[in-house]
């Protein structure tokens, strides 16, 4: 009986030690609410019992050791035990385990982070939350935008807005209205794209907090008119496509040009869904839809390949070929219910049902065979 006794506690101390070390902070929720606003901190909510957390907790230490013994320290990486600390993890939205976020400082909210759990994955969304380059070993060849939308950082913002006229949301990755905004600005980044005189883009106003102190952004999102770099106006009106398309004719003075060039510019062939438009988006058609992240560096090397698999199936009018942003908070119940979780995640609806997840080689031809062979003949 001792023998089992001792063998028991053993195993009780094998245990709450698996997510033990030195290089990560655990915090309570005094510590938590204490430290948090001053500094970005990186947090894994966990549960001692949870299977994830424990597989993830030598990475996340071998993340702590990195960046809590630099010099300077840009952020903490810390995690909290959810079963000691429950009020704390229910007010951080924390449902399952382990849940990841990233607080910038001074900012209310955090950031959930959906990607890989290995290092280089967690490294790289650090480096982007914290607005830096990653290493030249680290860069990710990513192609140029279709759609026109020129995403600013602190190092191309000013060069790129010297000179022209340029169209620019200021915006906070937490921030509500931003998401509910963010199909409607890339649909019109991507209407004007092939107009020179005008650039529409976006700047994280939580990586670059000095540019938008400088052009005196208060509140998120903010939608300036910057000509040779010099705010001229700050846009107030109603944010549908057509109103926004609008200003821009009027700042540009060209209604004409632009009104020909919108009728002549075929639909984008990937359609941007969110979770209000996904049910309805899906219910009548063959659909197949990719869950993906900003920051997921296998979402960005597909990103050409899918773009032209949309192009590919244009013309069929019972196969729509869509993506739906997980980072956006209007969208994470949706990718949740969904079942995502990585990045990118393929599934194929057919009349609003979820038929199979896509799980091939992620070439154009590969894709479309997948999504033919699953079509009843009469409709193609």
């Amino acid at each position: 009986m001792l023998l089992l006794l001792c063998v028991s506690l053993f195993v009780i101390g094998l245990s709450a030690d698996e997510h033990g070390g030195d290089n990560t902070v655990s915090f309570t929720a005094d510590t938590f609410a204490e430290s948090v606003p001053k500094k970005n901190h990186f947090v894994m909510f966990y549960a001692p019992w949870c299977g994830h957390c424990k597989r993830l907790s030598p990475t996340w230490e071998d993340l702590g050791k990195k960046y809590n013994e630099a010099d300077p320290q840009e952020v903490v990486i810390g995690k909290v035990d959810c079963t000691q600390h429950t009020t704390l993890c229910s007010s951080q939205d924390v449902t399952g385990y382990p849940t990841l976020k990233m607080f910038s400082k001074g900012i209310d909210g955090g950031v959930k982070f959906r990607g890989p759990r290995d290092l280089a994955s967690l490294e790289r969304f650090l480096s982007e939350q914290l607005g830096k380059e990653l290493q030249n070993d680290d860069k990710i060849d990513v192609p140029e935008a279709l759609t026109g939308l020129v995403e600013y950082t602190d190092s191309s913002f000013r060069a790129a807005v010297a000179s022209g006229k340029h169209f620019v949301k200021f915006y906070a990755p937490w921030c509500g209205h931003c998401q509910r905004l963010a199909p409607t600005w890339e649909s019109l980044a991507t209407s004007l794209e092939h107009d020179k005189s005008i650039s529409i883009g976006k700047l994280d106003c939580t990586k670059y907090r000095d540019i938008c102190t400088e052009y005196e952004v208060k509140g998120y999102p903010t939608l300036l008119w910057i000509e040779d770099g010099v705010k001229k106006e700050k846009y107030v009106g109603d944010r549908s496509l057509e109103d926004m398309k609008s200003f821009v004719v009027g700042q540009l003075g060209n209604e004409a040009s632009i009104q020909k060039e919108a009728e002549d510019e075929p639909q984008p062939p990937v359609l941007i869904l969110t979770s209000e438009n996904f049910q309805n988006a899906i219910d009548k058609a063959y659909t197949l839809v990719k869950f993906f992240a900003p920051w997921c560096g296998h979402c960005k090397r597909m990103a050409p390949t899918y773009d032209e698999l949309g192009r590919k199936f244009v013309s069929y009018d019972m196969v729509k070929i869509a993506k739906v942003d997980c980072t956006q908070e209007i969208n994470r119940g949706l990718c949740s219910e969904q079942s995502v979780n990585g990045f990118p995640t393929l599934y194929f609806y057919k009349r609003g049902e979820k038929l199979a997840e896509y799980i091939g080689d992620r070439s154009l031809n590969d894709m479309a065979t997948f999504i033919t062979s699953h079509l009843e003949h009469d409709e193609l």
